[in-house]
């Protein structure tokens, strides 16, 4: 916990960081009946989850009305975006998809433990009703190639898609511009070497 803690507290209010403790205590608590995260990664849950998801929410568009997260297992990054915007985008919509339906119950525990405003799907992203998102956000999802095909049907026109992606990025980038234009940023990961946040719009078909 220790020095990834501190670093966040530093940088966010006191409420914010009470909704963060809130979290991670869930996590922990719940990760052994259902597996949220790998079990490895509990120690260093304010690094590798917390942090890791913050950083997604700094590359966001100053303003933007509706965020939407696919694929959410145990929150990361959508949930932790929400925990943030609850003071910093209070206007801002959250909607999260998971077709698992106990980590949807551990979400749904999470928003209402933290009082935020958010809406569960339990629902695989494909069959979701179109979102209309202005971010769209997954992390370990799929392929590039498949996400650009989820922010085809949930990604408003002018919106942007957050993609957390591991060192072999630049291979999946290069597979889907086969099917896909799109412009595309690669913001180093300042939690996991060679790892990146894509910032990706102008999304179309070949």
């Amino acid at each position: 916990m220790g020095v990834s803690r501190d670093i966040i507290a530093a940088n966010v209010s006191r409420e914010t960081l009470q909704r963060l403790d809130t979290y991670a205590d869930l996590l922990t608590r719940w990760n052994p009946k259902i597996n949220l995260v790998a079990k490895s990664t509990i120690p260093e849950l304010w690094t590798r989850h917390l942090l890791d998801s913050i950083q997604v929410a700094d590359l966001a568009p100053k303003s933007y009305e509706k965020w939407v997260d696919i694929g959410s297992g145990g929150g990361f990054p959508g949930l932790v975006v929400a925990i943030l915007a609850a003071e910093r985008q209070p206007q801002a919509r959250f909607t999260l998809i998971e077709s698992d339906q106990r980590k949807c119950a551990f979400l749904r525990s999470v928003a209402r433990e933290c009082g935020l405003k958010v809406d569960i799907l339990a629902k695989r992203i494909e069959s979701a009703p179109a979102q209309g998102a202005d971010v769209l956000s997954a992390r370990a999802l799929t392929q590039l190639d498949g996400l650009l095909g989820f922010a085809e049907r949930h990604l408003a026109a002018g919106g942007t898609a957050l993609f957390q992606k591991g060192v072999r990025w630049r291979e999946e980038v290069r597979a889907a511009e086969a099917h896909w234009r799109f412009s595309c940023e690669a913001v180093p990961s300042t939690t996991e070497p060679e790892a990146v946040i894509l910032k990706i719009g102008g999304i179309e078909r070949v």
